[in-house]
C-alpha cells in the first residue's frame, strides 16, 4: 500500500510545489525593492494583474441571451398551460 501511495502522492506534491512557486516569486520581487514609491507601484501592478485574471469574461451575446430567456419563458408558459388540462385524478 505504501508504494501505491507514493506512486500517486509524490507526483501530486511535486506538481503542487511547482505550480505554487511562481506565485510566491512574484510577491517576493516587490518585497526587495528599497524605494517605497517603486515598491508600492510594483504591488499595484500585481494587484491589477490579479484582478484582471479573476475578472469573469463577459459574454459577447447579451442581446441573444435575453431573447433566449424570453423564448424559454414563452415555451414554459405554453407547456404549463397544456399540462394544466390533464386530468390527474381520473
Amino acid at each position: 500500500m505504501d508504494s501505491t501511495l507514493l506512486k500517486f502522492a509524490l507526483p501530486a506534491v511535486i506538481a503542487l510545489a511547482i505550480s505554487a512557486a511562481p506565485a510566491a516569486a512574484v510577491e517576493q520581487n516587490c518585497r526587495f525593492i528599497q524605494a517605497k514609491p517603486e515598491r508600492e507601484a510594483c504591488y499595484k501592478r500585481q494587484e491589477d494583474e490579479l484582478a484582471a485574471k479573476r475578472r469573469p469574461v463577459a459574454p459577447a451575446n447579451d442581446g441573444q441571451t435575453l431573447e433566449t430567456l424570453r423564448q424559454m419563458r414563452q415555451d414554459d408558459d405554453a407547456f404549463y398551460r397544456s399540462i394544466n388540462n390533464i386530468c390527474r385524478g381520473c
